[in-house]
């Protein structure tokens, strides 16, 4: 492993992962980054559970999003596992699928019928709150090493700061858009505007006094007029 030529990699990533414009962007880049960066990974994921329901977000192959489907139907397998560890396990590291797995005795012959030879996979978490699992697989058993663990638990480790960051501003900017609606609805009723007018009104206001859009918004919202 050249971890000169990784560090390099990681940090072009990282700078990557914040210029991402969307969730699913950032997903993406990250997932895409896990076949790039991770030696043996033939393709990767993530997945979420909502209580019992499994959701695939980013997969880079149709193999993990049939790896997936099975460990929802069955209730178990490794990445299923990983996603709802909310104590214990941050990571997990299967090197052979081909041999015996009692933990799993349902998940792993319909994994092995998939093609899928070694797996490992990453809780994602920021500030201790669990996302889900960053998943990654190979086809030919024993391709992942103690060095591909480590590879990917630092992938992980940006990942999901990444991951809570997106996700945060996404949350912000929703925010913003239903108060800024709310203040133009306002302003419509009480100064019998349009939506394009009341909206120019927030506008003019915000750029004449130096005040962001959401703050005027929440004036509004608070006072229910700009005077």
């Amino acid at each position: 492993m050249d971890w000169r030529r990784f560090a390099q990699q990681m940090a072009s990533m990282a700078r990557d992962l914040l210029s991402q414009e969307s969730v699913d962007a950032t997903l993406a880049r990250i997932t895409a980054s896990a076949t790039e960066l991770v030696e043996g990974c033939d393709a990767a994921g993530i997945l979420v559970l909502h209580d019992s329901k499994v959701e695939t977000l980013a997969p880079t192959h149709q193999l993990v999003i049939d790896n997936d489907q099975p460990q929802q139907r069955l209730g178990e397998g490794p990445c299923f596992d990983g996603a709802r560890s909310l104590q214990g396990e941050r990571l997990f590291r299967i090197a052979d699928l081909t041999g015996e797995q009692p933990r799993w005795p349902h998940y792993v012959p319909q994994a092995q019928a998939l093609g899928v030879g070694s797996v490992m996979g990453f809780l994602l978490f920021a500030d201790d709150e669990d996302l889900g699992a960053l998943n990654l697989y190979s086809r030919n058993p024993g391709a992942f090493t103690e060095t591909s663990e480590l590879a990917g638990w630092l992938l992980a480790s940006h990942a999901a700061v990444a991951f809570s960051s997106a996700r945060t501003q996404m949350e912000q900017a929703v925010a913003t858009r239903h108060i800024i609606g709310e203040a133009m609805g306002i302003l419509m009723g009480s100064r019998h505007l349009t939506e394009h007018e009341a909206f120019a009104v927030l506008r003019h206001y915000s750029q004449e006094n130096n005040i962001k859009l959401r703050e005027v918004a929440r004036r509004v919202c608070t006072e229910g007029s700009l005077s």
